[in-house]
């Protein structure tokens, strides 16, 4: 996969960070969010404030918020349920606050419920079931493209935490590579970049050099800074975004779920920032699963989705596993987060077909398979 890698070190912005966070309080922390993007989310609503009092409500799974057994077997964890909205004055981000999940994650899942009047008796679908990402669990796992943050407390094993986040919009891009975390502060100043100082002056509407704790702060009440200079995972005062491409690199969560994490994330925690739309794994029973999300757009013109998910389903496949291809590209030209049942108990039935005769071949595996051979053969030419 070629997509964006960026190596972490310490640069004099974090270094000021970090003097600052250690000399004073409230802390000034210069994050890489701009009220701008602030401004672009929607205004908070009641309910969603009376939501953050749900932060102890059991998860379905009768664990606390967001946490979930991993399976002794298999890569899938949590449940798609339906709710039915019982109070007309819900919002479907109201809905997804309380059920821990984020603005695109409800929207996708609801494509023909009104984000803002889904109305009274109305069925909503929670879909808290995912595949856990492809790489090691250990620490903090952030999926940009998921819009959407694990946690595997060393403390804890066999639990794994997952929450949804905000990332960086196109031209704020959050980098992809590894780091860890580094100070946390509570009730962080920010200090908004020169740059938009200057964007906001030449609009004649000059910000303020440091907004101080309060309602008016971007950062929310927690902030956990990561060693990748100007980069953090904070809280928010416009938790209605959370779940969107709205900040300036930085990593929001909602307030509940950032406190949570404050309390408990240690200093040196490994974090891996990676951008997988497409995941595929095993559930107990022996069902192959799939599932895929809006690749980021920076990243279109280096990533062939399609061969990437291919190569993910080799992956975890025999070459003796039928996989129906079709449900493949379906995944792939549809990324809208659903699972999607390749092969075992919860398969669809596939019918029977004639055998063909041997010169022909059916028209879709060839187009994939044709598409294969042209990207390696590209592939090879650019190398050579």
């Amino acid at each position: 996969m070629n997509i964006r890698h960026t190596f972490f070190r310490w640069g004099p912005t974090s270094l000021a960070v970090l003097l600052t966070a250690s000399l004073s309080a409230p802390v000034m922390a210069q994050s890489a969010d701009d009220e701008q993007a602030n401004q672009d989310t929607p205004e908070l609503s009641d309910i969603a404030i009376e939501s953050a009092e749900l932060v102890s409500q059991k998860s379905p799974n009768n664990l606390p918020r967001g946490e979930f057994r991993i399976p002794d077997e298999g890569d899938i964890i949590g449940e798609r349920y339906t709710i039915t909205i019982d109070n007309p004055k819900d919002t479907l981000i109201d809905v997804a606050r309380r059920h821990n999940i984020g603005y695109e994650e409800i929207r996708m899942a609801n494509p023909d419920v009104s984000i803002w009047v889904p109305g009274e008796g109305t069925e909503v679908v929670i879909p808290s079931r995912y595949i856990l990402p492809p790489v090691e669990r250990e620490g903090i796992v952030i999926n940009l493209s998921e819009l959407r943050l694990y946690y595997y407390p060393a403390d804890k094993p066999g639990i794994v935490e997952t929450y949804p986040v905000s990332v960086g919009r196109e031209e704020f891009a959050t980098p992809v590579g590894k780091t860890k975390t580094t100070i946390k502060v509570k009730d962080p100043a920010w200090s908004p970049p020169a740059s938009m100082r200057r964007e906001a002056a030449a609009r004649g509407e000059p910000a303020p050099s440091i907004v101080p704790p309060g309602p008016d702060n971007p950062l929310g009440e927690h902030a956990i800074l990561l060693g990748l200079p100007s980069y953090l995972i904070h809280g928010t005062n416009r938790p209605d975004g959370v779940g969107m491409r709205v900040s300036r690199g930085c990593i929001r969560m909602y307030p509940e779920d950032i406190e949570s994490l404050y309390e408990r994330v240690p200093s040196g925690t490994p974090v891996n920032l990676i951008d997988v739309p497409f995941k595929a794994g095993w559930a107990s029973d022996g069902t192959l699963f799939v599932q895929s999300y809006p690749q980021l757009e920076e990243n279109l013109e280096d990533f062939e989705p399609l061969l990437e998910a291919l190569n993910r389903i080799s992956e975890l496949t025999e070459d003796n596993i039928p996989v129906d291809y079709s449900q493949v590209r379906r995944a792939v030209e549809s990324p809208n987060g659903q699972f999607i049942a390749l092969y075992g108990p919860q398969a669809p039935a596939v019918e029977p077909e004639e055998p063909a005769a041997e010169e022909e071949t059916d028209p879709l595996e060839q187009g994939i398979f044709e598409q294969i051979e042209l990207t390696d053969s590209r592939r090879a030419d650019e190398e050579a």
